[in-house]
């Protein structure tokens, strides 16, 4: 049981952590939605941090407790952390306030009660590796031996989570991954059934003061309606009775300032077209915007390709960012959270034809217009 608990509790704390770590930017998302939950807004600015620091955490701890080290101070570090995450996704199943933990990321995503049934799992197992912690043998004595794979442990995870955090996630496991079809994404195949919903009343009785629920199909059937007795009360609310295809993309739609729908016309271009994604243009990094206003210059001059700028911010403040750094791009708005899935950077650019991503990069590793030349565009 102790060597099950130890390898379990272990080897799932890694991965929890590699997972995470693969995408701190997105982990970082999901720490500001806890922030705003509770009221810790001023928190905001260092999610991402906070979210590197987690995933190291995880990944030492779990590691430490394989190697046996310092069996006290981990298996005490071990319990802390479960008590806290474990009391968190009750609050989010209990309450409702946030619908996916993140706890192995978009790798997969757990729902909030399912993840405390996990926390609940591990709390156990934890327990009493910290009741038995006496009992687990290092598989080194050697404090030099000890602390050197401690360092590396925590080196190589350091530099995973940097590195995907100023390239790209390594696995990338949303819907806007290379390769996809943003249009075909946001369909539902044939033969697939969609959601299927009740629409519920609430029903108030004048004569008794009775309330009662009834769906729709119920309020019609039995003809309540023609009954003068009664009356609908409040706001008739929306119920899932029956879940259906789960659309990958359904939340997308990009309009001009004026609010005009360009969803189909930009997604759909048959011809190569680069996108531009600043989803906040008071924290995207300049230097990357001019990268990529002059990439979509020659790309414009030379192959009349059409390049657009996606963001989340209001037209006004748009507009003064386009005249500050003398944009060439189109400008064009969509809310954040899918601005924020199709690429884990501010800036980030995805070369899209006929709706398909072809590639998609950081501002910090954007190609050179005379490789996406050789590489795209005289093909």
């Amino acid at each position: 049981m102790l060597s099950f608990s130890r390898w379990f509790v272990g080897v799932l704390f890694i991965f929890s952590g590699l997972i995470k770590a693969n995408d701190p930017l997105g982990f970082g998302y999901k720490l500001q939605e806890y922030f705003e939950v509770f009221h810790l807004g001023f928190l905001n600015d260092w999610a991402t941090a906070i979210a590197i620091f987690l995933c190291v955490l995880e990944i030492v701890l779990g590691a430490l407790l394989l190697f046996g080290f310092w069996r006290n101070q981990v298996t005490k570090g071990l319990l802390a952390i479960i008590i806290f995450f474990t009391f968190l996704t009750f609050i989010s199943a209990a309450f409702k306030v946030v619908t996916s933990c993140g706890c192995f990321g978009d790798a997969i995503p757990l729902t909030p009660w399912q993840s405390f049934g996990k926390d609940l799992i591990l709390l156990v197992l934890i327990v009493y590796l910290y009741l038995n912690r006496d009992k687990i043998n290092p598989i080194t004595t050697n404090s030099s031996w000890q602390s050197a794979l401690f360092s590396a442990v925590f080196a190589a995870s350091l530099m995973f989570s940097t590195f995907t955090y100023n390239r790209l996630p390594i696995i990338d496991f949303l819907p806007y991954k290379v390769g996809s079809s943003i249009p075909e994404s946001m369909k539902i195949p044939a033969g697939e059934a969609e959601d299927e919903f009740l629409i519920m009343y609430q029903l108030k009785n004048k004569k008794t003061g009775e309330i009662k629920t009834m769906s729709d199909k119920d309020y019609l059937s039995l003809a309540i309606w023609k009954d003068e007795n009664w009356e609908v009360v409040g706001t008739p609310e929306k119920k899932l009775i029956k879940k259906g295809y789960d659309v990958k993309i359904k939340d997308l739609f990009i309009s001009d300032a004026s609010g005009t729908d360009y969803t189909k016309e930009l997604i759909e271009n048959p011809y190569y077209n680069l996108v531009v994604v600043a989803y906040d243009l008071k924290q995207t990094s300049e230097k990357g915007i001019s990268s990529t206003n002059a990439l979509a210059l020659n790309a414009a001059e030379q192959f009349n390709i059409r390049t657009v700028l996606l963001t989340s911010n209001s037209a006004q403040d748009a507009t003064n960012f386009s005249k500050k750094m003398k944009l060439f791009m189109e400008v064009f708005y969509a809310d954040a959270v899918p601005l924020k899935s199709m690429v884990r950077a501010n800036p980030g650019v995805l070369l899209l034809k006929n709706g398909v991503i072809i590639n998609k990069w950081h501002y910090h590793n954007l190609p050179s217009f005379d490789e996406l030349t050789e590489k795209y565009f005289t093909k």
